[in-house]
Formats: structure tokens, C-alpha cells, sequence
């Protein structure tokens, strides 16, 4: 009866193949240490000859004999030719994203936005900052139909802008209007003549 892969065990580094693993697992049962070590030498050859070639040769070296050490869960006891990688060295888990405290809470404006808009908020009253609060107000406008085809209305910006600033950027609806925005045509499925 056949087995499947699924029926085995995972492999350690898939990349190798289970042929490779199963050599592995072999060499872990010689008891010979001369015998175990001509074993891993023949390995890490025979995974040289499936990989693709590299340009640093010693630091490609070393790492055929880290994987090694990797697939034989570090209990391979041979001569290594290197200093054999430390099991702590290796992490499971990639280092936890700090994000600053503050969430965003309206989804459709994204992190880049809203630092316009704290930046645009910060800015000493004038015509510049009159000129960057209708260019962000735009800009959310247009984020907003990305998000919701039907689009906000002017008003609907303006409440969350002035949410987002704390009540620092307050626009009434009759004082501007933003621009209309609209979606791009789909295209039409049609048939190319042959």
C-alpha cells in the first residue's frame, strides 16, 4: 500500500526533499563516529549537487552544514568542519511590529493619510495650511470612493475630519466643495475578429 506524504512526518527543511531527510534520519542510526561523519560528508555533497550554485562558496559551505545540523534536530554527534549552529539561534517566530499607540479608526484613509492630516493640523493658520486642508480633504474624498463605491459626501469628510483633528480642522459644507470623483469606466467584454 502506498504512503502518502501526508502520512509522514513533515519534513524539517522541505527545500531538500525527503530523499535527503531520509539519508539524515540514516546517518543518525550509524554508530561508528567515522562512519557517521564520512555519512554527513557524502549528505552535504549530495545537497550541494541538488542546489543551485552560489557565489560565496565558504559562506555556502557553512550553510549546507547548518541546514545539516538543522535536519538532524542538532543531535548528529560527527567532526564538524564548522562550529556547529546553535539551536536558540534559529527563531521560529519573526520579532513582534511595534506600531505607535494611536489606531486608526477610519480604515479608508490608511496610516499615510491620517499623518497628513496630523501634520496639516499642526500648521500655523494661513493660506498654505487653507491649500493643504483642501488637498487632504480631496484626498480623503477620493479614499473614500476606493472604499465605499457610492462615495461620501462633502459633509460626511468633513465630520471625520474634524473627528480625526479633535475638532483643530472644522470646514462647514458651504464654505467649500471638493471635487466630484468618479470610477473608471469597466471594459467591455467583447470578442476580437480573427
Amino acid at each position: 500500500m502506498l504512503t502518502y506524504n501526508t502520512h509522514r512526518k513533515p519534513l524539517v527543511l522541505p527545500e531538500y526533499g525527503r530523499v535527503i531527510q531520509s539519508m539524515v534520519d540514516h546517518a543518525l542510526t550509524i554508530a561508528d563516529r567515522d562512519e557517521r561523519t564520512r555519512c554527513a560528508y557524502t549528505i552535504v555533497n549530495t545537497m550541494k549537487s541538488i542546489s543551485r550554485p552560489d557565489n560565496n562558496q565558504s559562506e555556502s559551505e557553512r550553510r549546507y552544514w547548518d541546514h545539516l545540523a538543522i535536519m538532524s534536530d542538532f543531535k548528529l554527534d560527527i567532526d564538524w568542519p564548522f562550529e556547529v549552529l546553535a539551536p536558540d539561534a534559529i527563531k521560529t517566530q519573526p520579532d513582534h511590529v511595534a506600531y505607535d499607540g494611536r489606531g486608526i479608526n477610519k480604515f479608508q484613509y490608511g496610516r499615510n493619510l491620517i499623518n497628513m492630516i496630523d501634520a496639516t493640523a499642526a500648521m500655523e493658520p494661513g493660506e498654505e495650511r487653507d491649500a493643504m486642508i483642501v488637498l487632504v480633504a480631496n484626498q480623503m474624498k477620493k479614499a473614500s470612493l476606493a472604499w465605499d463605491e457610492d462615495g461620501y459626501s462633502d459633509r460626511r469628510v468633513f465630520e471625520d475630519l474634524a473627528r480625526i483633528t479633535d475638532g483643530q480642522i472644522v470646514i462647514r459644507p458651504e464654505e467649500l466643495m471638493l471635487c466630484e470623483y468618479k470610477d473608471a469606466p469597466k471594459p467591455t467584454k467583447k470578442k476580437k475578429k480573427k
